[in-house]
C-alpha cells in the first residue's frame, strides 16, 4: 500500500476494482458479499444501473454552478425529501459531518435568536456525529476526541434512553436535544417509541429543538422512511447523509417551523453542496427505493435476519443479544472481538464491528432471497467458528 497516503485508517488487506449489486469483486478476483453496504453508504448495491445512467445524462449535463443561482435539482430534492419526512425545508451539503455541524449551528443561532448567549445541546453517551471539530465535541466516544482537546464546550451529555436524565436538567441555557433514533456506531442501539415521544414532548413544553441525526438509519434503513417515523412524530431538525447518494458525496440538513427560519442568507453555506451531480444521484435513489418499494423490503429482510440469528444463537452462551430495526442488525458478543472482520473476509463476506463486541451488519436494501439465506449461513458460520460453538 503506498505510503502517500495519511494512515489515517487501519485498511483490511484487499481493495476492490467493481461492483455490481451486493457482491464486490478484489484486484485479485475474488467475490466478496457486502454486508456493510459501504457503511450504510450503498443502500441500492453497487453499479446499479439507473444511478449510473442518471450520473453519466448529469455530467453531460451540467456538474456546478454554485449556490449563487438557482438549481432546480435541488429544488426538486428539498421538495421530495420534505413531502417524505413532513419537515418544510432543507440545506445541502456534502457529508454527513456537514450536515450535523449545519443543524449544530442552527442550534445555536436559534438559541441566540431567544436571548440565550451561551446556547446548550443535549447529547448522548456512545453517540457518533462527526469528525469536525464541532462534530466531534457533540459525540459520545472519547476515544476519537483525544488528542483534539480542547473540544468545543457547550454540550450536556447524558445516558442514551434515559429520559429521566434529561427531564432533570434545569439548565436555561439548554436550546436543543441531539440524538441518533438508532446509534450504528454505538452498537446498534435503538430508542424505544416511548423515549422517542418523551423528548418530544418534553422540546414542546420547553421550547427546545429536538433534532435527530439520522445520517445512517434514514433514507429507509431501518424499515421507514427515516428512523423517527416508527415513533410517529417529528423532530424540529433532521440531518441525512450516507445512502442518500447511494456513494455520491451529499448530506441534507432539514427543519420545520421555527427551526425551519433560523438559517437566513450569509449565515450558512458551501460551495458544493446541492450541486446538480449530487441532487440529480439522490433524485434517482429515492425514485428507485419508492418504484420498488424497498423501504417495505429492508423492514421484512431485517425480521428474517434478526430471527434466523436469533433462533441459531440461542444456545450459544456467547451471544449476548441480536438487535436491530429494518437492515440495521447487531450481534453483541461477551467479549471484545475486533478481529472478526478480518477472520469473514476468509469467508468472503465484508462485516463491521462496532462498540468493540458488536458485529454491524448493514446489507443492501436489494438483496434476493438467495443472498439474504446466503448473508446468514455465512455470519452464523462465522460467528460459530469465532465462538467455538
Amino acid at each position: 500500500m503506498t505510503v502517500s497516503l495519511m494512515p489515517t485508517y487501519a485498511r483490511m488487506p484487499v481493495s476492490f476494482e467493481r461492483g455490481q449489486g451486493p457482491w464486490l469483486w478484489s484486484t485479485e478476483g475474488q467475490r466478496y458479499l457486502d454486508a456493510i453496504s459501504g457503511i450504510a453508504v450503498c443502500n441500492l448495491g453497487h453499479a446499479h444501473p439507473k444511478i449510473a445512467e442518471a450520473l453519466c445524462d448529469q455530467a453531460r449535463t451540467l456538474i456546478h454552478t454554485s449556490n449563487l443561482y438557482g438549481i432546480a435539482l435541488q429544488e426538486q430534492l428539498a421538495e421530495k425529501l420534505s413531502a417524505l419526512s413532513g419537515l418544510d425545508n432543507a440545506f445541502f451539503s456534502n457529508s454527513g459531518a456537514e450536515a450535523n455541524e449545519a443543524a449544530l449551528k442552527l442550534a445555536r443561532k436559534y438559541g441566540h435568536s431567544h436571548g440565550i448567549s451561551h446556547p446548550k445541546v443535549i447529547v448522548m453517551e456512545n453517540s457518533f456525529h462527526g469528525r469536525t471539530l464541532f462534530t466531534l465535541s457533540a459525540t459520545g466516544n472519547s476515544k476519537v476526541q483525544q488528542g483534539f482537546e480542547p473540544l468545543v464546550d457547550s454540550f450536556i451529555r447524558v445516558p442514551f434512553g434515559d429520559g429521566d436524565a434529561i427531564e432533570a436538567l434545569q439548565d436555561p441555557d439548554i436550546v436543543a436535544i441531539f440524538l441518533e433514533p438508532i446509534q450504528g456506531e454505538g452498537g446498534i442501539r435503538i430508542a424505544s417509541d416511548e423515549y422517542l415521544k418523551r423528548l418530544r414532548a418534553l422540546c414542546d413544553q420547553r421550547r427546545w429543538l429536538l433534532m435527530f441525526d439520522e445520517v445512517q438509519c434514514g433514507m429507509g434503513r431501518s424499515g421507514r422512511w427515516f428512523g423517527f417515523q416508527h415513533a410517529d412524530i417529528k423532530p424540529d431538525v433532521m440531518t441525512l447523509a450516507k445512502a442518500l447518494g447511494n456513494g455520491f458525496p451529499i448530506g441534507a440538513c432539514l427543519a420545520r417551523g421555527a427551526a425551519a427560519e433560523v438559517l437566513t442568507p450569509g449565515k450558512h453555506g458551501s460551495t458544493f453542496g446541492g450541486n446538480p451531480l449530487a441532487c440529480r444521484a439522490a433524485l434517482s435513489v429515492i425514485d428507485i427505493l419508492s418504484d420498488e418499494h424497498l423501504v417495505q423490503r429492508a423492514a421484512a429482510l431485517g425480521e428474517t435476519i434478526r430471527s434466523a440469528f436469533q433462533e441459531a444463537f440461542k444456545n450459544n452462551p456467547k451471544v449476548k443479544e441480536v438487535r436491530g430495526k429494518g437492515l440495521l442488525i447487531g450481534i453483541e458478543l461477551d467479549a471484545p472481538c475486533m478481529e472478526l472482520p478480518l477472520k469473514a473476509l476468509d469467508a468472503h463476506i465484508l462485516i463491521n464491528v462496532t462498540a468493540e463486541r458488536t458485529i454491524r451488519l448493514l446489507p443492501p436494501l436489494i438483496l434476493n432471497d438467495d443472498e439474504t439465506r446466503h448473508l446468514i449461513d455465512t455470519v452464523i458460520g462465522v460467528v460459530d467458528a469465532h465462538t467455538g460453538h
